[in-house]
């Protein structure tokens, strides 16, 4: 029997134990925000020391701002995928327009630390390739929360993948096969938003729903089938990336190889937990437990990818 534990998104129960719950999840949501603006802030830094590597300037504020990017794309991404996996009954309290904004928000404050770091005004910076996508990023987001605020969420697909592309172009400005580079960057990362984003609606879904067993169960099986797709599509598009941009003889000695260990590893146990999870809703027990887990990892995950697009790219060191 699959039988979550109450929320916050839940309006039923007792007041007293509805509001001490209430107040446990916003301490811990609090404690892991500062976690991870501290991991963004810091993280690129903590990474490169010793390497020889130049300090990226801003390195910090634009982490913790394309995790903020990330994040949105997720929870928006991933509200719209499992409402699909949830069809009906109780739904979660809708987060798309809030997250949209934190992303459009966060697109257009780059540009800020772009032109801080550069020296250059505003105007010039949007003339340069890097202010033009984030542009298209901000005003990406600014319609695809017009599109839910008005109550077409799912138009917003269309802005949304007008937000990856622009970011995979950003991203990643490769000399060597950057079509190939790109086109890897969009899957993956259009991957890891609908892995991570469905797993949270989902599991909002299943604290709503915990007096239906067969129901929450029936959700489960549904993002279970989903998620196969998603990490096929991780799984390939990282080895492929990593085969291409991180040189053998540097895997150690540079900060993208640290931060791609450091990710591969916790891949690789997100990947055992999402395994038992499965495992466990296919023998008829609980899997919310190495689920909840799974998505605490898949965070951190997140927050990782958003370094390793801030690092120096490892072939100038393995030139030298």
């Amino acid at each position: 029997m699959i039988s979550p534990g109450p929320s916050a998104d839940d309006t039923t129960g007792s007041p007293g134990r509805g509001t001490a719950v209430t107040g446990g999840l916003i301490a811990l949501g609090t404690l892991a925000a500062t976690l991870a603006v501290l991991g963004a802030l810091l993280g690129a830094d903590a990474a490169g020391r010793g390497t020889g590597e130049l300090r990226i300037p801003g390195s910090g504020r634009t982490t913790a701002l394309r995790l903020a990017v990330f994040a949105a794309l997720a929870l928006h991404l991933g509200e719209l995928a499992g409402g699909r996996l949830a069809r009906t009954g109780p739904a979660p309290r809708s987060r798309a327009v809030p997250a949209a904004l934190t992303g459009a928000a966060a697109s257009a404050a780059q540009i800020l630390v772009l032109a801080a770091v550069s020296g250059l005004d505003i105007t010039t910076v949007y003339g340069t390739t890097d202010g033009r996508l984030l542009l298209v990023m901000a005003n990406g987001f600014l319609l695809a929360a017009g599109c839910a605020a008005l109550g077409h969420p799912g138009w917003a697909l269309l802005p949304l993948a007008a937000v990856i592309g622009a970011e995979s172009l950003r991203a990643h400005p490769e000399p060597y096969t950057p079509v190939l580079g790109v086109a890897l960057t969009v899957v993956h990362l259009t991957a890891a938003s609908l892995w991570t984003g469905s797993l949270l609606y989902v599991l909002r879904t299943l604290r709503l729903r915990r007096g239906d067993p067969a129901g929450a169960r029936a959700v489960l099986v549904r993002y279970a089938r989903l998620a196969v797709w998603p990490f096929v599509a991780l799984a390939a598009t990282g080895t492929v990336s990593t085969l291409r941009r991180l040189p053998a003889d540097v895997v150690l000695t540079t900060a993208y190889g640290r931060v791609l260990i450091a990710k591969l590893v916790l891949v690789a146990v997100v990947s055992a937990l999402a395994l038992t999870a499965r495992r466990r809703l296919r023998h008829g027990r609980d899997p919310t437990a190495p689920a909840r887990a799974e998505l605490a990892l898949l965070a951190v995950v997140v927050l990782l990818s958003a370094i390793l697009t801030v690092v120096p790219d490892p072939h100038w060191l393995s030139a030298q």
